[in-house]
């Protein structure tokens, strides 16, 4: 029940409604995720500004957000903490202590039992 603003490049949907009959005020921009699992981290910044009403206009149609976007700006990527691709510390330095690591030695060897006897 809302007029289709546009689209990310995750494939979600925002949605805006301006009839004040029909929405409660404030909750009148919403979002559609094209994935099951979804959380906010989906969002790219473009999009939460507006939707948070820190921007009037959609990103696609504010000329500020067109002309302030830098050319080296990367591309947004969701968090992924809790997930397989999430970042995982790793060390390069040797470690200062090692644990100690018994040697085993051979019990008696076979000349020593064949003698005894």
């Amino acid at each position: 029940m809302g007029r289709l603003v546009g689209t990310d490049q995750f494939g979600n949907r925002y949605f805006e409604n301006t009839d004040p009959k029909e929405e409660i005020p404030g909750r009148h921009r919403w979002i559609d995720y094209s994935q099951d699992d979804f959380n906010a981290s989906q969002v790219p910044p473009e999009w939460h500004s507006w939707l948070s009403h820190i921007r009037k206009d959609a990103p696609q149609e504010d000329p500020i957000v067109q002309s302030v976007t830098p050319p080296w700006k990367t591309p947004f990527v969701e968090n992924m903490t809790g997930t397989r691709g999430a970042f995982k510390t790793y060390s390069t330095t040797a470690p200062k202590i090692r644990a100690w690591e018994p040697v085993v030695k051979p019990r008696g060897g076979a000349s020593s039992q064949n003698t005894s006897a």
